[in-house]
């Protein structure tokens, strides 16, 4: 069948624009705060996205497999570059950059989560707590795509908790440390070429960064089956026995756990804009869908119900986009607190979450196939508003900052 998302609206024509639209479900034209630079880079983008992964997103979700043919395009793009001062092809802001979390998520929220990994969690890692030696070396390498990135926090046992709860060790003799651990759902660790482990030092007990290689010895990954989100993302349980890293790929700057957490306030902001990003998804298939299908002889668009529910999760996009926008308006600035970061992905995560429902409450039974292009959405939903920081976990964050009292235990 003709995907009638292609027909939703000019935006969403697979072929390059000649002049910037915003798109339809940027209710108040969020992105004409953009410059020319960043207009042309997001429609390249999006014009990608549209000819070569939706097309593809449905079968590589129902089939738990990643699309290994669009790491080298998305280099291409930019897509793992713009964010870092030795790679970025052009001067570019957070909120542009939270523009292509969203164009990825509205496509295919597995593809945004690989990106964020690669670009925000692995690149961002190394360029926060890496030295300038390191970051020469890996940050290149990352945005063209020849080295894929991984980045092991979460472990089977301490997640929300990793600030205390780590348990993966890494103890130093000499010029290397020897890690011995656990780690769990690592996205892309099956095929990474490097991942990120963090694990307390039994020196000092501060928590340390390390640039682990595939084929180490003592690294295992095994990926882990059965998901009902985010099925193309390839997360793996990691094991270490034993493994022998050199001092120098040992992160010069990580030196405790206020290190990680300058990574995840970055990527946390992130992972918001990709939440109203599959908002979006689900709500364009909604719209399409609204005016294509008809009972009681008219399309199902001229019904009060329906428009209800459109409006209602335009609102919820609407609000989350104003949000997203300006914590990463602080970013430039400089001015984004933890807090911030925080409020925005507990309130994001949880209006997604509402208006997937609301959008495959409006397919009825089309609902809950792949075919009409929301169940995925419905679906990614879950991972999103878990991964990043729990939404209980943020609410705590931001609940200390104004009591001014700490109640996470």
């Amino acid at each position: 069948m003709t995907d009638p998302l292609l027909a939703l609206d000019d935006s969403l024509d697979p072929q390059p624009l000649a002049v910037f639209k915003p798109l339809a479900s940027d209710f108040f034209g969020y992105e004409n705060l953009l410059s020319e630079p960043e207009k042309a880079a997001l429609v390249a983008l999006r014009a990608y996205l549209e000819s070569d992964v939706r097309p593809i997103a449905n079968g590589c979700w129902d089939r738990a497999e990643f699309p290994m043919q669009i790491v080298k395009p998305l280099a291409a793009l930019g897509a793992y570059s713009f964010g870092w001062e030795e790679t970025r092809p052009f001067e570019n802001s957070a909120v542009f950059r939270g523009f292509v979390a969203l164009e990825m998520a509205r496509v295919d929220a597995s593809v945004a989560t690989f990106v964020g990994v690669q670009n925000g969690l692995a690149a961002g890692t190394i360029s926060v707590c890496g030295s300038a030696e390191q970051r020469a070396e890996w940050l290149p390498r990352i945005a063209s795509g020849e080295v894929i990135g991984a980045f092991g926090l979460t472990e089977p046992l301490s997640g929300s908790d990793a600030a205390q709860g780590l348990t993966t060790t890494a103890t130093r003799d000499g010029d290397s440390w020897t890690l011995n651990g656990a780690k769990r759902w690592i996205g892309n660790a099956t095929f990474s070429d490097i991942t990120i482990i963090w694990a307390k030092d039994t020196a000092d007990n501060q928590v340390k960064g390390f640039l682990v290689s595939r084929g180490t010895p003592g690294f295992t990954t095994t990926k882990i089956e059965g998901k009902i989100s985010l099925r193309a993302v390839q997360n793996a349980d990691i094991v270490l026995e034993n493994v022998v890293v050199p001092e120098r790929m040992r992160l010069q700057n990580a030196n405790s756990f206020k290190d990680t957490a300058r990574v995840l306030r970055l990527t946390r902001a992130e992972v918001s804009w990709a939440a109203v990003g599959n908002a979006i998804g689900a709500y364009d298939a909604a719209v399409a869908y609204a005016k294509s299908r008809e009972q009681f002889g008219k399309p199902i668009g001229g019904h009060q119900l329906v428009q209800d529910l459109l409006v209602k999760s335009l609102g919820n996009i609407t609000a989350s986009l104003g949000m997203v926008v300006r914590v990463s308006q602080l970013l430039d600035e400089g001015t984004q607190r933890d807090e911030h970061s925080a409020l925005t992905k507990a309130y994001t995560t949880s209006r997604m979450r509402e208006t997937v429902a609301w959008c495959r409450e409006l397919f009825g039974g089309n609902g809950v196939t792949l075919e009409y292009n929301v169940a995925r959405h419905f679906a990614d939903a879950e991972a999103i508003y878990s991964y990043e920081g729990t939404q209980e976990m943020n609410t705590l964050i931001v609940g200390r900052t104004i009591t001014g009292q700490a109640a996470f235990v």
